[in-house]
């Protein structure tokens, strides 16, 4: 008997007949002798229209209002997943956040998860319960309702698996896997089989969309296999897992993008002991996350620092980074959106020279700028104009023989 913890995403469970569906297929495992744990999202398209409804009461909705609003979304989800099991004659509970007392801190709507108590959720498996769990919520030490951002219910799924010991993490989407690329971009992206934490890591930051990069980084950390996979199929997905000899052979494993991003530079920065943390301590206290950073040197002891952010928080960081340029006496902030990273992956990067000349070639090839470049063991990134993102990823993909129509891969 293992104990298995599967989440399926708001496509999967999008109306009743497609909750029906899934609470088939979780009953199949469990009439296996399978202990069940299910974390469920909300229903597509439910949380967008929260946000429209909170956007008609506030221009900036107040975050911890947001949150109790945006709660209920999941916990009609697994009242009807509940409803669905034991109309099929099986037993089941549904669970909040707060009652499997999933403990987060207190930044709301983008609440991390500090613990999880699993007595609740051992106490209802052992009476051999289907246990549902609602993604993507917690609760803090005085009790207030938290959500944990876009993709909350992966890293739910995974630190409730971790918490467990279970066996095996499944997450289930609308696409069969991990990929070379996106296959809405490239025709001929080649699924995964077995990938490691590390590069799902990098592929989660650069703009792949299967996983949350929380949920990788947990899995990463207590040794959770998770098996990311279609909820309309049976076919075997992508297993995230530790690194093997095998993985370090593939020089590149995928290529990714990111749209939305906005490219912020302060002139004449101070070249000073502890400027850098004048400038993004208080965008970091204000929730905002900063990717990459450049930083110039110039002549009479002073720097040029550019940064990225996303474009939603392209405003408001300005607004910040103006009032911090006065204090500092920097020279002036300019900054631009339409700009977008392209980045490719791989761990056999560690062991290959040439890789990012190479990359910078390609660009060079279809005419396309550099504005940016940030690399690390695992990765290059290019920051491009966001026109070109979908020519960079596909010449790129070419380039490194990603596809399915590459002799080397078939083999």
């Amino acid at each position: 008997m293992a104990l298995i913890v599967q989440k399926f995403g708001g496509t999967s469970v999008a109306n009743p007949e497609k909750i029906k569906a899934v609470a088939r297929r979780v009953l199949g495992k469990a009439m296996e002798g399978n202990q069940m744990v299910v974390v469920l999202s909300a229903m597509a398209g439910e949380t967008n229209r929260f946000v429209a409804l909170a956007q008609q009461m506030q221009d900036f909705p107040d975050p911890r209002e947001m949150d109790v609003l945006l709660a209920t979304g999941e916990q009609v989800t697994v009242a009807l997943f509940a409803m669905a099991v034991k109309g099929a004659g099986h037993d089941a509970v549904s669970l909040l956040g707060d009652q499997v007392k999933i403990k987060t801190d207190t930044m709301h709507t983008k609440a991390r998860i500090l613990s999880i108590d699993s007595d609740n959720l051992r106490r209802y498996l052992d009476q051999g319960k289907i246990v549902v769990v609602a993604g993507f919520q917690g609760v803090t030490e005085e009790d207030d309702l938290t959500t944990l951002g876009r993709g909350g219910s992966d890293t739910t799924a995974v630190a409730l698996a971790a918490a467990l010991a279970a066996d095996q993490c499944e997450i289930f989407t609308d696409v069969e896997g991990v990929y070379t690329a996106d296959p809405n971009v490239c025709n001929n992206a080649r699924k995964i089989e077995r990938i490691s934490y590390d590069a799902m890591l990098e592929l989660a930051s650069l703009g792949a969309k299967v996983l949350d990069i929380r949920s990788v980084g947990l899995a990463k950390r207590y040794k959770v296999p998770v098996h990311v996979r279609s909820t309309f199929t049976e076919t075997e997905g992508t297993w995230v897992v530790e690194e093997d000899d095998q993985m370090e052979s593939m020089v590149v494993s995928g290529v990714t993008y990111s749209k939305g991003e906005a490219r912020i530079t302060l002139s004449a920065v101070k070249d000073t002991p502890g400027m850098a943390a004048r400038i993004f301590t208080p965008i970091s206290q204000a929730g905002i996350v900063v990717d990459m950073i450049i930083q110039n040197t110039r002549a009479g002891d002073l720097t040029d620092l550019t940064f990225t952010v996303a474009s939603s928080d392209y405003e408001r960081t300005i607004g910040m980074v103006e009032e911090i340029v006065a204090t500092i006496g920097a020279e002036k902030v300019t900054g631009s959106k339409g700009i977008a990273k392209v980045s490719i992956v791989g761990v056999g990067m560690r062991n290959h020279a040439g890789i990012a000349a190479q990359m910078f070639s390609v660009l060079s090839r279809e005419g396309i700028n550099i504005q940016m470049i940030s690399t690390s063991e695992i990765k290059v990134s290019c920051v491009v104009e966001e026109k070109y993102t979908e020519l960079a990823v596909r010449a790129l993909h070419d380039a490194f023989g990603l596809g399915n129509n590459n002799p080397a891969m078939a083999e």
